[in-house]
């Protein structure tokens, strides 16, 4: 029998002092910065969607082949009875996993983590229908803070999919993966997708595509500030800029301001000017190599069991143990 266990860790008020806080940090700060939790409202999300289905934007489709193609096999060597899945979304390619589990197990508990609660509970119940019998324990909260909130009985495979962990700089990463390993038992699997580092044209034309949607995605998240902090943000004289960064190997994405303006946060009551050719800084998305990947697992706690490459240099599973 089906059963939904849905948690939530963070409230209404807990997300709007987050976004308030970081605002207030990024736009008063040298360079300015937002945070790319901005992007995502229900315009952004579905500018989203629509950037992993253009042609120049190769990682979710990467990613996806290969799921298809070894998710038996990840199945097979985690050897688990539970799939955790970290930042779930909309749980799209979690179904190539489920399949692998339910298949291998016979039955199969679902674990997402997110931090939008409308979001993980519209997929948890589209999951339920869909596989009869399947436990989902759906848990609202941030993977920076609620780690420790996860279930840990069971045998888990952790998902960490979407080179999301790309997003975060090296010292987030030590800290983010550092936490992981002091959640995870011996018998625990870590499921990372890493995007790597290849020619820079191609990576140029993945955040900048012809179309444009990346630079709307972009400018997005001015939308979102204007809305939730009562901000004057002009997005649409901003510039979407996308530029690779050989010493840190990773894209940043920026919002450059054509001309001068004085953006008023109503609800921060602050004014920040902003001068022409000024830019903000919204993500970083770091690019890998599969030693360089092999080896901040290590120095995190973790040895890498096994690892599935598409293309030449396209994108990177790897599933990974703790080693003590």
């Amino acid at each position: 029998m089906t059963q939904l266990t849905i948690e939530e860790h963070l409230t209404e008020d807990d997300r709007r002092a987050t976004l308030e806080a970081d605002a207030l940090a990024g736009l008063t700060s040298s360079p300015k910065r937002l945070s790319p939790i901005w992007f995502y409202d229900e315009r952004g999300s579905a500018l989203f969607d629509e950037i992993t289905r253009l042609p120049e934007y190769y990682p979710t489709r990467a990613e996806r082949g290969l799921l298809t193609a070894h998710a038996s096999e990840i199945a097979e060597l985690a050897g688990a009875d539970t799939l955790v899945e970290l930042g779930s979304g909309t749980s799209d390619k979690t179904r190539l996993l489920l399949d692998a589990l339910v298949a291998r197990e016979g039955r199969c508990r679902y674990v997402p983590l997110d931090v939008d609660a409308t979001t993980l509970v519209a997929a948890a119940h589209s999951l339920t229908e869909a596989y009869p019998g399947l436990d989902v324990h759906a848990v609202a909260g941030d993977f920076h803070q609620h780690l420790d909130r996860l279930p840990t009985d069971g045998r888990r495979l952790i998902a960490f999919l979407g080179s999301t962990i790309g997003n975060l700089r090296p010292d987030e990463r030590r800290r983010f993966l550092g936490d992981l390993d002091c959640c995870m038992t011996s018998f625990d699997r870590l499921l990372l997708g890493v995007d790597l580092v290849k020619d820079v044209t191609r990576l140029h034309a993945a955040y900048d595509d012809a179309a444009g949607v990346t630079a709307e995605f972009n400018r997005n998240a001015l939308r979102v500030v204007n809305r939730e902090l009562d901000a004057t943000f002009d997005a649409d004289a901003f510039d979407h800029v996308a530029r690779w960064v050989p010493d840190a190997a990773w894209i940043e994405m920026r919002l450059r301001a054509r001309a001068a303006q004085d953006v008023k946060i109503g609800a921060l009551d602050l004014v920040v000017h902003i001068e022409a050719g000024e830019e903000i800084l919204t993500e970083i998305s770091a690019k890998f190599t599969v030693d360089g990947v092999t080896d901040e697992l290590y120095q995190s706690g973790f040895v890498v069991e096994r690892t599935w490459k598409a293309g030449d240099d396209d994108f990177l599973l790897v599933l990974a143990r703790p080693y003590c």
